[in-house]
């Protein structure tokens, strides 16, 4: 698949902290045309490019990136500017959250971007904690002063969105006040959802290496002989480690509740979604990321297609690097299902485009 747009189309988007490029591919199913993408990860980058050769990348920092560079390529409106900053300071996995983490300034480090490019909507996605935090009144009262208009920040899952995971998430959106209305994301309509046998159920036992014809993602990990023991005793189709017999367990799980970190070493479920992939979505220690029949992890491509990434869609670096840029990218369904509310509004709305600089 190309996941370069057929024709340009005349909407047009700006991608910050774009990541291996999820958003991205979203915002053009849903017939955006996206000009610019912003990140700092090189790694990230390289799979971005590959994947939207004809996209401006700016691999650098936010903070020190001026606004200005982007005029150029935006060249006149720019319908929406997409805002998913990096989740993990707000997220109630990060146990170290209460301290200082200079990451939670990065929204507000978008503002000047939004004074400059003057974006008619703007969406922000992030984990529900967000809303915990006095980063976002401090960001809403910036949009307001810049005469945006907002909704209130409501809560999504992906699995009713048509990924095949459960993902809650935060969205909102802002709408220049002469241009419109937000669409309402509270009535957003279900899509028809799809399960982890659907989706990874027709692969192929996975390779143990690199070779000619075998998909370079479908590799499964090495374990050590002690994890194949454990799960072989971890029961098929969603078991979970509260099966293993005294001998099997981790001391650092005698020491806590069995409800603790119920989710390490456990089985997926066939006909259930996934649970939300993370940057350790390949990582038995890490989360229920283990397959449902076979002992062992799943694979670099079971977890991109639970992402909903095609099989054809690029990606670039070690195992462990891909599957952190597979568990930190938005899943493009989402993005793109959330991006045809948001066409469908500015399209409705086209009204006065006024240019997007002064």
């Amino acid at each position: 698949m190309n996941v370069e747009n057929a024709t340009l189309n005349p909407f047009k988007a700006v991608d910050l902290f774009c990541g291996s490029g999820g958003v991205t591919l979203g915002l053009k199913q849903a017939g955006f045309t996206v000009v610019s993408a912003v990140d700092n990860d090189p790694l990230a980058c390289q799979t971005y490019h590959a994947n939207h050769p004809t996209v401006q990348l700016f691999n650098e920092d936010i903070r020190t990136l001026d606004p200005e560079r982007l005029l150029p390529h935006v060249d006149g409106v720019l319908d929406l500017l997409v805002i998913c900053a990096p989740c993990q300071p707000f997220s109630s996995q990060n146990r170290k959250r209460s301290d200082l983490d200079d990451r939670t300034a990065l929204l507000l480090a978008t503002t000047p971007f939004v004074e400059k490019l003057r974006p008619r909507g703007i969406f922000v996605e992030n984990v529900p904690g967000l809303k915990n935090t006095p980063i976002l009144p401090s960001f809403l009262s910036a949009l307001s002063r810049m005469g945006y208009t907002f909704t209130d920040p409501v809560e999504v899952d992906a699995y009713d969105l048509g990924v095949p995971q459960r993902r809650k998430r935060t969205i909102f959106c802002a709408i220049r006040s002469e241009v419109g209305r937000c669409p309402d994301f509270r009535v957003l309509p279900r899509h028809e959802r799809s399960n982890v046998r659907q989706v990874i159920g027709n692969l192929p036992p996975p390779s143990s290496h690199a070779e000619p014809g075998v998909d370079p993602l479908h590799l499964h990990r090495s374990h050590q002989a002690i994890t194949l023991t454990r799960l072989r005793h971890i029961p098929k189709n969603g078991g979970s480690r509260s099966a293993l017999p005294p001998e099997l367990q981790l001391k650092c799980h005698k020491k806590v509740s069995p409800h603790a970190f119920s989710d390490t070493y456990g089985r997926m479920a066939w006909d259930e979604p996934a649970p939300t992939m993370t940057t350790g979505c390949t990582d038995l220690t890490r989360g229920r990321f283990a397959h449902p029949e076979e002992d062992r992890s799943i694979t670099p491509r079971e977890a991109a297609r639970l992402q909903t990434f095609p099989d054809d869609y690029q990606f670039i670096g070690s195992m462990g690097q891909i599957a952190r840029q597979i568990g930190n990218a938005v899943p493009p369904r989402m993005m793109r299902v959330l991006a045809e509310s948001l066409l469908d509004t500015l399209s409705a709305q086209d009204g006065p485009r006024l240019p997007t600089c002064d």
